[in-house]
């Protein structure tokens, strides 16, 4: 939830893990955090959600599970969302070519039914500075 609070326009997050790793409903936590107005599902099927705060605030929800090519991903206009809000991207491996260098990496393991383990990497300026805020936020410590 407190990396919601911390998302602006552009940020992208990336998220790696198994089927049942706890992608979506660490995106449940993160778009609460953020103070979406809507309820987050999987996006498997349709694989772009939109959720929308009262401020006016998007949060963009992406799965490229079924993706077969950046190209497929690039045709879902990446750039206008991430110039309107932020962007979660579950499978983000499959379509890397069309993704900015720029982002916070979230790799996930199931680790029992009730945890998980999260690696955290941010690549880039912006994405580090998030991170220190989060680990602050989190530890008391950057």
């Amino acid at each position: 939830m407190r990396l919601g609070g911390l998302l602006q326009p552009g940020d992208l997050i990336c998220l790696q893990g198994n089927l049942g790793a706890g992608k979506t409903t660490f995106v449940q936590g993160v778009a609460q955090g953020w103070g979406s107005l809507d309820a987050v599902s999987s996006p498997t099927f349709v694989l772009v959600n939109e959720y929308h705060r009262p401020d006016g605030g998007q949060l963009y929800h992406m799965d490229a599970y079924r993706l077969e090519s950046g190209a497929e991903a690039a045709e879902l206009d990446i750039d206008l969302m991430l110039a309107e809000g932020a962007l979660i991207v579950e499978w983000p491996e499959r379509v890397t070519s069309v993704l900015p260098h720029e982002g916070l990496w979230i790799n996930m393991d199931f680790i029992a039914e009730e945890q998980r383990q999260m690696c955290f990497k941010a690549k880039g300026p912006h994405p580090d500075h998030t991170l220190a805020e989060l680990q602050q936020e989190l530890f008391g410590v950057s």
